[in-house]
């Protein structure tokens, strides 16, 4: 009696007949965005019902739009489960810096002129910080795919802990300093009021007003936050550290490193969309377009407060590094 041959094994998979296991980070993203493109309307209710209404006219509407998003793929290949034990590491490092600067009281050894730096240029960024964190949130609840569903939720979370960390350094300025360092209308009232920061505060405020779901990816991931990362991780943390603030210097760096990897998605996003449908780079330029004179305002009034620390940074070399930084980007994103 002839044997027969045994069969591989098939394995369940959205993916289609791939003949092979589904990796953890395709299980828990593929095809889950069940409701895009989804006929009459997206969601379960009355077709003109305002939620589909917007769903239709933002997403499915918007001009950021190629035939199969599912193909795109984080760089990263990051679950949720990667991401918690991603950070988790990373706040080990963050407790230790703090641990280290507290025991060795660097935040009572800041000049005083440098405390008043800090109240004008990093107290008040709590507020800049929670429009990128609710942007990415929004990039998220209205993108095309799983896949980029998660790298705009993994973005806001990394926002999210960089005011919390913020938040901590300010309690222990103010500790050292002056309670009032630490006060709500202390930041409040450089953000509604301070003419450094009104062009940041118009660009972002205007950001929060977007409901296009390519436009706010755009805005926010190519130029907004390259900007607002160059600015503040990279020559606000020169700048620290120029002024003898350690702790500050090697914090921002952190920080650094969640900007690269929003980059890196955000590269790797715009490379897919150009590859499936080449007018998606005029469709973004035209974005970025509209969107870097308001960033460029931003760091304009910013870089004056860089010029007035008291070992300063010439505020045009601010204004010039920060803009070809984002230039640079947005040439690796073949904008």
């Amino acid at each position: 009696m002839a044997v027969s041959q045994r069969k591989p094994p098939k394995t369940w998979s959205l993916l289609g007949d791939v003949r092979r296991r589904p990796t953890p980070y395709e299980v828990t993203a593929a095809k889950f965005n069940y409701h895009f493109r989804r006929q009459p309307a997206p969601f379960e209710l009355d077709p003109n019902a305002d939620l589909n209404r917007h769903y239709l006219a933002n997403r499915e509407g918007s001009a950021f739009n190629v035939a199969d998003w599912e193909g795109f793929r984080d760089p990263a290949r990051l679950t949720y489960s990667d991401y918690v034990t991603l950070q988790k590491d990373r706040e080990t490092y963050q407790d230790g810096l703090i641990d280290h600067h507290e025991a060795a009281g660097s935040m009572e050894a800041l000049s005083e002129d440098w405390v008043a730096t800090l109240r004008r240029l990093f107290i008040p960024l709590r507020f800049p910080i929670h429009v990128l964190q609710m942007t990415a949130h929004y990039a998220a609840q209205m993108a095309p795919s799983a896949f980029i569903i998660n790298c705009a939720n993994f973005q806001a979370a990394d926002e999210m802990r960089r005011i919390q960390r913020m938040a901590y350094a300010t309690r222990a300025l103010a500790n050292a300093h002056g309670d009032d360092l630490a006060a709500t209308d202390t930041a409040r009232e450089a953000w509604v009021a301070a003419p450094e920061w009104q062009g940041m505060r118009e660009a972002l405020e205007n950001l929060l007003a977007v409901m296009d779901w390519g436009e706010a990816f755009v805005a926010l991931n190519l130029v907004l936050k390259p900007t607002i990362d160059a600015l503040v991780n990279q020559e606000l943390g020169q700048l620290a550290s120029d002024n003898g603030d350690e702790y500050l210097a090697l914090a921002l760096a952190d920080f650094d490193l969640d900007a690269q990897r929003s980059q890196d998605w955000t590269a790797a996003l715009m490379t897919y969309a150009i590859e499936q449908d080449p007018a998606m780079a005029g469709v973004a330029r035209g974005w970025v377009d509209a969107w870097a004179p308001r960033a460029d305002a931003a760091v304009a009034g910013l870089a004056a407060l860089f010029e007035a620390a008291p070992k300063a940074t010439d505020a045009s070399r601010v204004v010039d590094t920060v803009a070809a930084r984002r230039q640079a980007f947005l040439e690796r994103c073949g904008v």
